[in-house]
């Protein structure tokens, strides 16, 4: 599960960059700074997923990105798009880690008895 997610979030870091190509060009600079945050979050709760705060920071950064799309519109598209692959990556994930407990225990079933 882990590493989907992190792929989740490192797939952010990219498409924001991107979309700091587009902030440069604002009249504004809090676009850029704003975009510059969340990508850096992105990263930074991509290293962190180990960890409690990992997952918190993980949320909070699919939040901001939806948020980013007051400065450029796409990214209320976008934002919503790694909202619902950050949620399918967790639920698959749960999935597939259930699915490997069962394997590994109906393995450990079958040489107790052999």
């Amino acid at each position: 599960m882990l590493m989907l997610l992190r792929s989740v979030l490192i797939m952010e870091f990219f498409i924001v960059g991107f979309a700091l190509l587009v902030a440069k060009d604002l009249s504004t600079t809090s676009g850029l700074y704003f975009g510059i945050f969340i990508a850096l979050l992105a990263f930074l709760s991509s290293g962190l997923l180990k960890y409690r705060v990992g997952w918190v920071l993980g949320w909070l950064t699919q939040i901001l990105l939806i948020a980013y799309g007051f400065f450029i519109p796409t990214m209320f598209i976008l934002g919503s798009l790694f909202l619902g692959l950050w949620v399918v990556a967790i639920i698959l994930g749960r999935k597939g880690e259930a699915a490997k407990a069962a394997h590994l225990a109906k393995g450990q079933g079958q040489d107790s008895q052999s």
